[in-house]
């Protein structure tokens, strides 16, 4: 990755990682991402904020001396993880003379992680700062944005905010600045709902100290940047609120055709009383792509058949998930079929009750679907659009 200005003497110097598919070995990242690290050149020091991830300390190393840096006299560290502060041991090495900044539990965990010696960490607190000679760096202390220890770095005099993980998105493109939000925006949602979702009440905190200050760029850890601001932060106005849309997430699985006959009827059930649905076979469907639809889903129905005396272990791992990225879904119910017997709908409603959702009463069968079966599935598509209709009046009561 090419160096370039971001302001007068403030540089981006990370790395773009264009062929990653999977960050963590957890979430899908079809369109790569990016390390994004930064210099912040004052007249009297110099800091350089985040690393990279240590398969790009090279290229790391590389734009440090691009751009003459022969010594530093801070790391900002914002955030402990790998991403961000895997490289920090080499730059130690490199830089003898160098501090470390970061809050205390970010020094804890360098020590834990990296095995970063406590003298060589300076701490600092919420709205500190730190003058480089004409340019001041404030920290902003952002816990649970994703990490407990998360911190923000802000740069008054340029107005760049440095958000670490906030507002971010795993995408690898060459643009500095983003130009095409259409594309930038679908990625940076799925960014949110992977990541930040289960910390919204977190975000909306941090998102009140973005408010408080003048920011005219900012400059997230992964992804491309933004010179509109406004751009990123009313769409995150809108995904932390709680605020659902008039739509049934669906995923399921079907083993033999009857829980895929008992989706297909249910989706045609629904769009004609019309609700909108989104099915997601879960043997073929991407793990991301369906948790930027729990962002708008007032209700999430799972399908699936009974393996042995439990859920299918594809529809058990999908609801264990969502369970774990707590959406703002209102509504949850289980569909499916089984053979002799079993307690899959229990084991569903169990591994989902850390969502705050009212559970609708199934329909889980026997066999393949009867008439009377059907006939339960329209049933529970009625509930569905009562449950919807009141939960538009009560919003729209809410907002007059």
């Amino acid at each position: 990755m090419a160096v370039r200005t971001i302001s007068p003497d403030v540089y981006s110097i990370g790395a773009i990682d264009w062929n990653l598919r999977l960050f963590d070995a957890l979430i899908g990242t079809p369109e790569g991402t990016s390390y994004n690290a930064f210099v912040v050149k004052g007249t009297e020091k110099t800091a350089l904020i985040d690393t990279v991830d240590p398969a790009f300390e090279e290229p790391l190393l590389k734009n440090l001396m691009r751009i003459g840096i022969s010594s530093l006299d801070y790391i900002v560290i914002n955030h402990a993880e790998q991403d961000h502060a895997g490289s920090l041991p080499l730059l130690l090495d490199m830089f003898p003379g160098a501090k470390v900044v970061a809050d205390e539990k970010c020094r804890d965990l360098l020590g834990r992680l990296l095995d970063v010696p406590e003298d060589r960490v300076t701490v600092v607190k919420d709205g500190d700062t730190i003058d480089l000679g004409g340019k001041t760096l404030e920290f902003i202390i952002a816990p649970w944005v994703h990490w407990p220890e998360t911190m923000m770095t802000y740069l008054k005099e340029d107005g760049i905010l440095f958000s670490c993980d906030l507002f971010g998105s795993h995408l690898a493109t060459s643009e500095l600045f983003v130009r095409d939000f259409t594309k930038v925006e679908r990625m940076a949602k799925r960014y949110f709902a992977e990541i930040m979702m289960p910390f919204r009440s977190s975000v909306l905190a941090a998102m009140q100290k973005v408010a408080e200050r003048e920011v005219r760029i900012i400059a997230p850890s992964h992804g491309p940047f933004y010179d509109d601001p406004s751009l990123i932060l009313d769409v995150y106005a809108e995904w932390t609120s709680d605020t659902v849309k008039n739509l049934v997430l669906l995923p399921y699985v079907s083993m033999h055709g009857s829980t895929a006959k008992m989706v297909s009827y249910l989706t045609d059930a629904l769009i004609e009383r019309g609700i909108e649905v989104q099915p997601y076979d879960l043997s073929k469907s991407d793990l991301g792509d369906i948790a930027m639809t729990t962002l708008d889903a007032a209700t999430i129905v799972i399908a699936t058949p009974t393996v042995l005396f439990g859920p299918h272990p594809v529809a058990l791992n999908a609801a264990y998930i969502l369970s774990a990225l707590k959406p703002k879904t209102k509504f949850i119910s289980v569909i499916g079929s089984f053979g002799w017997g079993g307690k899959t709908v229990q084991t569903l409603v169990d591994t989902l009750s850390h969502l705050s959702a009212e559970v609708i009463d199934p329909v889980y069968i026997r066999g393949y679907p009867t008439g009377e079966d059907l006939a339960a599935l329209n049933a529970l598509a009625d509930t569905i659009v009562k449950k919807h209709e009141g939960l538009l009046t009560r919003s729209e009561e809410g907002s007059g």
